[in-house]
């Protein structure tokens, strides 16, 4: 019997292969016999350098870069040496938490950390890239990335404007010629979930801003200034894209990986699906195992677990989910793909308590245990010789 494990991160908890990990484990216990196969899953956000490098015998690579406040940080990325990819979290470099409460402000936050990651992984000789936006502090339209990438961003009496969300307004005149020629060369894909514009109601700095430190006042000036920015843009590269879907990702940096570097973007779980080969260990499937944190009807409107369910179902494969916690209204996740899901929860305790990693991890392993036992008994009632 074949079982594939594609489970997302507990957040606050354990990491997606942690999860898988544990469930591996508990399905062995059951049937050691099984041939069991654990991806683990990302959608751009955290997680998806581990995801790829674990399951495409990748490295990761420290790095020395600027943070979102313009300290000098450790950061690392993934590299994949059979396929020469490299894998880039932004939040490595510009992570919304990295910056505590009290600082933050997306007017003082850049991302030019980011550009000396790519700019790392050019001199280690890699072109093609995969970059998961999810949770930056930053609102400078990839300002400060594309300066470290040799861009030059020239306010109006021709001097170079600064890395930061503040510095945006200030641009009037761009000047490429001295980014990285071997950018040309390279092919850059954005795992993103986002499908905000760059700009207004629905864009970077109205809905996220927030969340990074910003006032009503410093949103609207952000807003503005990202207009502006947008114009210039559009006066430098010929084309305007402001109004893609997912410009506004990352405050801005999606638009800036679009306008200037010819990024394409699709999907995170999409991402990771296709890169890792998942849809083709799913095909010679008996049982698929999903899940994450927590299971209710946001999972079912797209998050990683229903992306996984609907794809086993494609080719007819059950499919099983385990959660931290299991609110009433995830039996949405039965009508798009999941066939029964499960609490690991094995007692009454604290929430401080079940999110405990030795906690999580060995009530993970034992709902798989007893999932998988209870598989054997029927699959041995039905036919002795099948296991």
């Amino acid at each position: 019997m074949k079982i594939v494990i594609a489970i997302d991160a507990f957040k606050e908890s354990i990491t997606s292969l942690q999860a898988g990990e544990a469930v591996r484990s508990g399905v062995l216990a059951a049937m050691p016999e099984a041939n069991v196969d654990v991806f683990p899953l990302a959608d751009g956000g955290e997680g998806t350098v581990e995801a790829m490098t674990a399951v495409l015998e990748g490295q990761i690579v420290p790095i020395q870069v600027t943070s979102p406040l313009g300290e000098q940080i450790t950061a690392q990325y993934g590299i994949i040496p059979q396929r020469k990819i490299a894998v880039i979290e932004i939040q490595q470099a510009a992570g919304l938490m990295m910056v505590s409460p009290e600082k933050r402000n997306p007017l003082n936050t850049t991302t030019y950390g980011v550009g000396e990651m790519i700019r790392h992984a050019l001199d280690l000789g890699y072109r093609e890239f995969i970059v998961g936006l999810g949770g930056s502090a930053t609102n400078d339209g990839g300002l400060g990335m594309l300066e470290a990438l040799g861009a030059r961003f020239l306010d109006g009496y021709g001097l170079q404007a600064g890395p930061y969300g503040c510095d945006l307004e200030q641009v009037e005149c761009v000047d490429l010629s001295g980014m990285d020629p071997r950018l040309q060369e390279c092919v850059f894909e954005l795992a993103c979930d986002v499908s905000n514009p760059l700009c207004g109601s629905n864009g970077a700095s109205a809905v996220y801003g927030p969340q990074k430190g910003a006032n009503p006042q410093t949103i609207f000036q952000l807003d503005t200034a990202l207009r502006h920015f947008a114009e210039v843009t559009q006066k430098a590269v010929g084309k305007s894209l402001a109004e893609q879907p997912g410009a506004g990702a990352a405050g801005g940096l999606g638009f800036a990986f679009m306008s200037y570097l010819g990024a394409s973007m699709r999907p995170g779980i999409e991402t990771i699906i296709q890169t890792v080969g998942l849809e083709e260990a799913i095909k010679d499937a008996d049982y698929v195992v999903t899940g994450e944190g927590r299971l209710d009807a946001q999972t079912a409107m797209g998050k990683a677990p229903m992306g996984i369910a609907q794809l086993a179902k494609k080719y007819g494969k059950t499919v099983i989910a385990l959660a931290g916690s299991v609110l009433e209204n995830a039996v949405a996740c039965n009508n798009v793909g999941i066939d029964s899901f499960f609490s690991v929860l094995q007692m009454p305790i604290t929430l401080q308590e079940a999110m405990r990693e030795e906690i999580v991890l060995k009530n993970i392993e034992m709902t798989a245990r007893q999932i998988f036992h209870l598989v054997r008994v029927l699959q041995e009632d039905r036919n002795p010789n099948s296991i």
